[in-house]
């Protein structure tokens, strides 16, 4: 089966056929909410569109759509802290494995800083040096991060599920 061509580059179905599931990924670990990672990847994309911004490389413009979410997620973490409500039971997605379920869910228990970099790190793949430029901090503190994130999660899974 072949594959649709994709839209023209620069187009916003372009930037949501390319970076979608990561957009998507992302949001769902800071915001452990499938209904909000899904609003903040849709005010990311609106975004995208209102300011029709230029990209010189594909990895400028994924490192842009990537900031952009991380910082509509900030916005709604904010606004729960200054507007709380009842806490909302995490929806998880169903695990492809036995222990992926439970990774995720040590990963989620993480504060947002070690959630972040871990993701971006492990599941996206992006190197040390484009993390820092998107979380705009220097590589040694994205390496201190994703030290203390993997100790953080090691103590939390081993805690909760061995």
């Amino acid at each position: 089966m072949q594959t649709p061509p994709l839209p023209p580059a620069g187009s916003a179905e372009t930037a949501l056929a390319r970076y979608g599931d990561l957009l998507y990924r992302l949001c769902f670990v800071m915001l452990r909410s499938e209904a909000d990672a899904e609003d903040a990847v849709q005010e990311t994309l609106l975004q995208y569109l209102r300011r029709a911004p230029r990209f010189e490389t594909a990895e400028h413009e994924k490192a842009w759509l990537i900031t952009t979410a991380k910082n509509k997620c900030r916005d709604v973490l904010r606004y729960r802290r200054r507007h709380p409500t009842l806490p909302e039971s995490v929806e998880l997605p169903a695990p492809d494995a036995e222990n992926d379920g439970a990774v995720l869910e040590a990963l989620m228990a993480l504060p947002e800083k070690f959630r972040l970099v871990l993701t971006l790190f492990y599941v996206e793949e992006l190197p040390v040096r484009d993390i820092a430029r998107i979380i705009q901090r220097t590589p040694s503190a994205v390496k201190m991060r994703l030290q203390k994130g993997r100790r953080l999660l090691e103590e939390h899974y081993r805690k909760e599920y061995l």
